[in-house]
């Protein structure tokens, strides 16, 4: 039999959690004397199963993330001979998922327009691929599930949603400021975050330098110590520059001129 039929089988039973271990269809055949002819469509029939099971989940995992679907943010359809500078490889290697399986965070700093959510959304999607749950949110949406969560009582569902993604991603960090007791659910989501096991990290997107980011949060220092953990171990991506949107835009003058005998006339007028 066939190495890949084996692959294709154990395969089948890690994402259909088939009860029919590739040895067991070994006996099978041998005591059926199946034909290698045979033995090679049963292989296909399990390689179609998973593919299909694996893009019915990939599908999932987009659905759920709340990144676009329209128009899909991704690693390929980036602009990447936009960015110069000695680090555009560093920028490149991220489609490698590396820092998710280093438990790295990830911070895209800069002006509007640089590209900061579209390589957000990206390194999102290509945890999707993998099968990794992912979720994106901006800031602002962000603190107002806080606040929601807090008058519902809810505060630990929220939490425990907000942990579970292997991939969080929050965008335009600084666009609003968190107030004391949403301060202390952000960095009780970080908390539990950095002792998470497994592949995961978060991804944000900001104007603002990390270095200002205190200002957003209504605490005193003592209790912002767990800004410090979303850092320990990061990478920051800064970018200068114009901004990309607008490159194609158009720009059309118009001129209207009414003769006298038009002006007269017109209705409008009257």
């Amino acid at each position: 039999m066939t190495d890949s039929l084996f692959s294709a089988i154990d395969r089948c039973n890690e994402l259909l959690r088939l009860d029919f271990s590739a040895e067991e269809f070994a006996k099978l055949a041998e005591e059926r004397s199946l034909s290698a002819e045979s033995i090679e469509a049963v292989s296909s029939v399990f390689e179609y199963l998973r593919d299909k099971k694996e893009q019915s989940t990939i599908q999932m995992l987009l659905r759920t993330s709340r990144l676009p679907q329209k128009q899909v943010k991704t690693f390929d359809n980036f602009d990447f001979d936009v960015l110069k500078g000695k680090d555009i490889d560093k920028l490149k290697n991220l489609q490698t998922l590396a820092p998710i399986y280093a438990h790295k965070n990830i911070a895209f700093i800069g002006p509007p327009g640089t590209g900061k959510t579209h390589l957000a959304q990206a390194f999102g999607y290509e945890c999707c691929r993998h099968r990794m749950k992912t979720y994106f949110i901006k800031a602002a949406e962000l603190r107002d599930k806080f606040t929601i969560a807090r008058r519902a009582g809810r505060e630990g569902a929220l939490l425990t949603s907000l942990v579970r993604p292997s991939c969080l991603i929050i965008d335009e960090v600084g666009h609003c400021e968190f107030d004391k007791a949403n301060t202390r659910l952000f960095f009780d989501m970080v908390d539990r975050r950095y002792n998470k096991e497994g592949a995961f990290n978060m991804i944000f997107t900001s104007n603002k330098n990390p270095s200002d980011w205190r200002e957003i949060f209504g605490e005193n220092d003592a209790l912002l110590c767990p800004l410090d953990r979303l850092f320990d171990s990061a990478s920051v991506f800064t970018f200068r520059g114009e901004s990309f949107r607008g490159k194609h835009l158009e720009n059309y003058t118009l001129r209207a001129e009414h003769s006298a005998s038009t002006t007269q006339n017109n209705p409008l007028n009257h």
